[in-house]
This record gives C-alpha cells, sequence and structure tokens, in this order.
C-alpha cells in the first residue's frame, strides 16, 4: 500500500498539490498547513500518504509529518469523520496540541474545525482519549486558548485570517501572556507601524 512518496512539487492549489515521482504526476489533497509548509520552485519533498477508494476515483492525502498521518488515520475511524473533516481538525493547530484538546476534553477547540459540530467532536473525544498518549496536555491547550483569543483579537482590526495564523504560528513557545502575543504578533503583521 501507498505510505510515501517522494518526487518534486509541481503544482499546489486551494485543497490539493502535485507531486511529480518519476514523470507521474500524483494529486494529494493537503491540510491548510501542510500546503503552507510545501517547498517551492519544484524542490524534492517526501510525503506521508493514505490512500482512500472512493468510488470511482482513488484519493491521496499526503503530510509532511508522519505523526499528522497517524492522528489522520485515528480521526478517519471515527464514525462522521471523513478525510476531508480530518484535514479541517489538523487545519486547527499542530498535531500535538490537536491531541491536547482530545485528551482534555475541549470540545470548544474542536468544533472549530469546519465541518466539525458539538456531537462530532464529543464522538472524537470519545473514541480517542484512550488511544492518544501525549504529556502536558493541559499546557497545551491554554496555549490554544491563547492563540485564539490574539487570533479572535487581530481578526477583528482587520488582519487576514491567514497571515494571522501563519504570524501565530512562528510566536515563540513558551509561557507568553496574551498582550505579549498580540504585540509580537502586531509587530510581525505590520513591520513599520509599530
Amino acid at each position: 500500500m501507498l505510505y510515501t512518496l517522494t518526487g518534486k512539487v509541481t503544482a499546489i492549489a486551494e485543497t490539493f498539490f502535485v507531486v511529480d515521482c518519476g514523470g507521474v504526476g500524483y494529486q494529494v489533497f493537503a491540510s491548510g498547513k501542510t500546503l503552507g509548509s510545501l517547498p517551492q520552485g519544484g524542490e524534492t519533498v517526501t510525503v506521508y500518504c493514505r490512500l482512500f477508494m472512493r468510488e470511482p476515483n482513488l484519493e491521496v492525502y499526503g503530510f509532511l509529518e508522519e505523526g499528522a498521518l497517524k492522528l489522520f488515520e485515528l480521526l478517519n475511524t471515527v464514525a462522521g469523520v471523513g478525510p476531508k473533516t480530518a484535514l479541517g481538525v489538523l487545519d486547527l493547530d499542530s498535531v500535538p496540541n490537536v491531541m491536547a484538546a482530545i485528551l482534555e476534553k475541549r470540545v470548544d477547540l474542536l468544533t472549530r474545525a469546519s465541518g466539525i459540530g458539538k456531537k462530532t467532536a464529543e464522538r472524537i473525544i470519545l473514541e480517542l482519549e484512550s488511544r492518544v498518549k501525549l504529556s502536558g496536555a493541559a499546557t497545551r491547550t491554554a496555549a490554544m486558548d491563547r492563540n485564539r483569543e490574539v487570533e479572535e483579537a487581530l481578526v477583528g482590526l482587520g488582519y487576514p485570517a491567514n497571515a494571522v495564523r501563519a504570524v501565530i504560528a512562528g510566536l515563540p513557545k513558551g509561557e507568553l501572556s496574551i498582550e505579549e502575543c498580540l504585540r509580537e504578533a502586531l509587530r510581525r503583521l505590520a513591520p513599520g507601524r509599530h
């Protein structure tokens, strides 16, 4: 079964990218995070993959990290969670932070994903909490809460959500307050104005 693809990225679209492996171009569906992290300009990349057979199509889903593939596969075992919905959950935050949200039973964090309602979030928690292993979950969910507040404030100021998420993802990891995160994010979003 298909597990990895190694080749040159030849195109990046809104929901997928194309990787050329020995003259064959594979369409690989991916999360926004993965699409935003792909190398540009035809560089070689190795992608961890999962092949779904959905009549009449075969669909390949790809990830730059093996941990993301593993969590994607776990999410797909939950009733009502398909591959596209699982990608939405992976777009919430880093893999460890999504795992922390599951372990801490944070329905409110999971429902931020596109296609995830309260009942589905509760089902994800119920079915996966015993299958996910991670230390420091409470600290990670606290950081997710802080990042969500910073994101809401910056989007409220008119900054585009994608740009805000990219800046927040690049903030230093650690015990920063909401105010410190806001200040640093504003500095990065508008370098000449602060």
